[in-house]
């Protein structure tokens, strides 16, 4: 017979995730071991293992969550009615807003990816193409005519705003919403602006 979940299933593997986000965090992906891993979650050791088998599949998890929940997020935006420069600016303070909070899961993202096999990476790769490709094209539709002549340029442009928005915690760790709004508004300007200087 097979065996059924808790009904605190899902709450105890998310919790698993967050302390398993501050570990790989501050101490690496190597050094971080499976007990540490439970100590923060406050589980035992033989309970971790019931949710995850190695630290490699928790290190999947984890990114695989952050990236497909971010990707979901962004997709989810409302952007029908606005215009072009109102959608960039949707755009860059949604994922400022669904960066909150998880500064310690883009830090692993950051480093933890070349931890895993080429297969999962790949799935991971796709979240992350996903979401440039949306930005791109909202991008484009704000600059038609630059991108027409020098569609190089568009994958450039957008990697920089991405760059923008996604080291925003290095140097305003804990920034609240309105400030992430208000960041986010900045950045569609810097880069609103810059298309009229290509």
């Amino acid at each position: 017979m097979a065996r059924t979940q808790a009904k605190d299933h899902g709450e105890k593997r998310d919790a698993i995730l967050e302390a398993a986000a501050r570990v790989f965090a501050s101490e690496g992906f190597d050094r971080a071991s499976m007990a540490a891993l439970a100590q923060e979650a406050g589980i035992s050791k033989a309970n971790i293992y019931h949710y995850y088998n190695s630290k490699d599949a928790l290190l999947f998890d984890l990114l695989d969550s952050h990236l497909k929940d971010l990707r979901d997020r962004l997709r989810a935006t409302p952007l029908t009615g606005l215009t072009p420069p109102e959608q960039l600016r949707a755009l860059c303070t949604e994922v400022l807003l669904a960066y909150q909070g998880a500064d310690n899961a883009h830090r692993v993202q950051s480093a933890g990816m070349d931890h895993l096999p080429p297969e999962q990476r790949q799935i991971l790769v796709e979240y992350q193409r996903d979401m440039v490709k949306q930005l791109s094209q909202i991008i484009a539709e704000n600059a038609p005519e630059v991108f027409a002549k020098a569609p190089a340029k568009l994958r450039s442009v957008t990697m920089s705003l991405f760059g923008m928005l996604n080291w925003y915690y290095m140097w305003n760790a804990g920034a609240d919403a309105q400030a992430r709004r208000i960041y986010a508004a900045e950045v569609a300007a810097l880069t609103l602006g810059g298309l009229k200087a290509l």
